[in-house]
């Protein structure tokens, strides 16, 4: 937690947010990294058992399609507001860990794309939410607080068999495919 703690981060716009990539494989080959490589793979031999574990709790045939993890430092500025969505289907388990400051917004489930039935996990530093995205049914958003930045890792166990998942969760893979495409569109409005 210090390790993460302690990053120097670029100073982000109150209205914005900034995503600091980092992937390792299973092979334990970091492929792009913003954070030390070696942090990167201490995390990664540290909680990827974990991680796996509660996927495997979750939805235990997305476990068998896992190729990759990523651990994304996110800053969301203090006034920086994300929409409701649900996850890219590349996403078999998504977890988000609260960082920094010590008191801010935490992540926000809705039982629909309209918002109803929200429940937020609330923010306290060092605790994590999990869960395995189902398309259009885990929706979810975070935001500011309007007094601080937010930073947290998102520490996410992802899969290049996309049709597969689609498969898993009995949904229509080309609509979904669709979609997910579109999406980055649809958000701008």
């Amino acid at each position: 937690l210090n390790n993460l703690k302690s990053l120097k981060l670029n100073s982000v716009p109150s209205k914005e947010i900034k995503v600091y990539h980092n992937q390792i494989d299973k092979n334990n080959v970091v492929t792009r990294s913003c954070v030390d490589v070696n942090l990167i793979k201490k995390l990664h031999e540290k909680y990827h058992d974990k991680a796996l574990n509660i996927l495997k709790t979750l939805s235990p045939e997305k476990a068998k399609i896992y190729d990759y993890s990523d651990f994304e430092i996110i800053e969301t500025g203090k006034d920086y507001k994300f929409p409701i969505h649900d996850d890219t289907p590349n996403k078999l388990l998504s977890g988000v860990i609260y960082l920094y400051p010590k008191k801010n917004v935490g992540t926000i489930f809705y039982k629909n794309k309209y918002g109803d039935n929200k429940k937020e996990i609330e923010w306290k530093e060092n605790r994590g939410v999990f869960f395995s995205r189902i398309e259009r049914e885990s929706w979810h958003s975070f935001r500011g607080d309007g007094n601080s930045n937010r930073v947290a890792l998102v520490y996410n166990l992802n899969t290049l068999k996309i049709r597969e998942v689609y498969n898993i969760e009995k949904k229509n893979y080309y609509i979904g495919m669709l979609r997910w495409k579109i999406n980055p569109y649809l958000l701008r409005f």
